[in-house]
């Protein structure tokens, strides 16, 4: 058996880098939306501002209620891949919106929330499109990193969470938005909630990759 132990661990090295270059495959075009060491490219609505740190490389939202919009691109995003690195503590809520736009003050208007929720009161879990198509449970796990990855392509959003679908929709032809919030697809930018004082949600290596 022992000539044919070189053999396996070459076996072994050749699928290690195989599944490392699919890895990197299937990150490539992807442009990232932060530096993890500054708010560059980012700005708070004015609710509360100070609720937002950088931490390890990731954004913290730890206070009051607020929003932090990506700003750091004047063309709007219609259709893409955005995958955010999420981190939940226990009961707590967050949000990543898409095709918003930036506001002062308030809960965003436009666009569409994919909530962040493992374990706070809120049914609606994470991967929902709040309000749209709720999710009572979720695969992710509190105090575990996890990918949230969310495509636009046309009238579909799909959601997958670290790979795995557990959300499609397709809008149906002739909706309009709402008086009160725009939940019809169109464009814009991004935005990162912070729900609630009681909340802590930390989101880190936010990339995006264009599909128009």
């Amino acid at each position: 058996m022992k000539k044919y132990f070189p053999l396996a661990l070459a076996f072994i090295a050749s699928l290690t880098a195989t599944v490392s270059m699919f890895a990197a495959d299937d990150e490539a075009d992807f442009k990232s939306l932060m530096d993890g060491k500054t708010f560059d490219g980012w700005k708070a609505s004015l609710d509360s501002p100070d609720t937002w740190k950088i931490e390890d490389g990731a954004f913290v939202a730890h206070g009051k209620t607020d929003h932090l919009y990506y700003v750091g691109d004047t063309n709007l995003f219609k259709n893409f891949i955005l995958r955010v690195d999420v981190m939940t503590e226990k009961n707590s809520n967050g949000g990543i919106y898409f095709h918003t736009r930036y506001q002062e003050k308030s809960w965003p208007k436009y666009g569409f929330e994919s909530q962040v929720n493992v374990s706070q009161g809120d049914w609606k879990k994470t991967g929902s499109l709040y309000d749209v198509v709720n999710l009572g449970s979720t695969p992710a796990q509190d105090y575990k990193w996890y990918t949230q990855e969310i495509t636009v392509n046309g009238n579909k959003v799909t959601v997958k969470i670290d790979g795995h679908i557990v959300l499609e929709y397709t809008e149906p032809a002739g909706a309009q938005p709402g008086k009160n919030y725009t939940r019809k697809l169109d464009e814009g930018t991004f935005a990162l909630q912070a729900h609630d004082p009681k909340s802590v949600v930390r989101y880190k290596n936010i990339r995006v990759k264009r599909l128009d």
